[in-house]
């Protein structure tokens, strides 16, 4: 599997590509693709570090796996297109924030929109997961938090939160609540104001804020 992915993000991640796990994961990755329906396409795989550069990062939304069914994943965590219904936990970021997000615009301004897993089987939820995406992306995350500083890490359920549980808290802002899907939404989620806050932090720090 060629890497296509930003520059930035390329000198970063140099010595992952260069491991074992990283061959493993690019054979079954490449394997998937040739003999099954797989999301995203193929050349959205690394859509998110192509939007958002190393150097950019100002926020990072941590997801868990692709959406799965057709037309849904486009390689940023939450997004949809427009011509595609919205799935419910987009529905429920719509609500807290008062309208339905651009979140390509907010890859423009600095929102690394990263999934923990990066691939999918078509209807086959969490498919891909335990292959080595997690490891790659668990790189990705240690790399921001310690080459960065004041970056704002927004971690919905317990899986973002367990995986952004190292993130140094005297160098981040670390905003931490439930997830916002229909089963958990209602228990912390709603009302957290993780767009405000993350506004404050950066304001505070001498940082653009986003339109969110």
């Amino acid at each position: 599997m060629e890497v296509k992915i930003h520059p930035s993000w390329k000198a970063v991640l140099q010595s992952e590509f260069d491991k074992p796990y990283f061959a493993s994961l690019a054979a079954f990755v490449k394997d998937a693709y040739r003999n099954g329906v797989v999301y995203p396409p193929a050349g959205k795989i690394f859509e998110a570090f192509n939007r958002t550069p190393f150097d950019k990062v100002k926020a990072v939304i941590i997801g868990q796996d692709p959406y799965h069914e057709p037309g849904q994943a486009q390689g940023l965590c939450f997004y949809v297109p427009p011509s595609v219904q919205p799935p419910p936990s987009l529905v429920n970021i719509a609500k807290e924030l008062g309208r339905m997000p651009d979140l390509l615009s907010w890859t423009d301004q600095g929102v690394l929109l990263l999934n923990a897993t990066l691939t999918v089987a078509a209807h086959r939820a969490g498919s891909h997961q335990g292959r080595g995406w997690e490891v790659f992306t668990d790189a990705v995350v240690h790399a921001l938090a310690e080459r960065r500083e004041h970056l704002v890490f927004i971690l919905w359920g317990s899986y973002a939160q367990r995986k952004g549980a190292f993130i140094d808290r005297s160098r981040h802002c670390v905003i931490e609540s439930a997830h916002p899907s229909p089963l958990s939404a209602y228990r912390g989620f709603f009302g957290s104001k993780p767009f405000s806050r993350a506004n404050e932090y950066l304001k505070a720090n001498g940082i653009g804020t986003i339109e969110w």
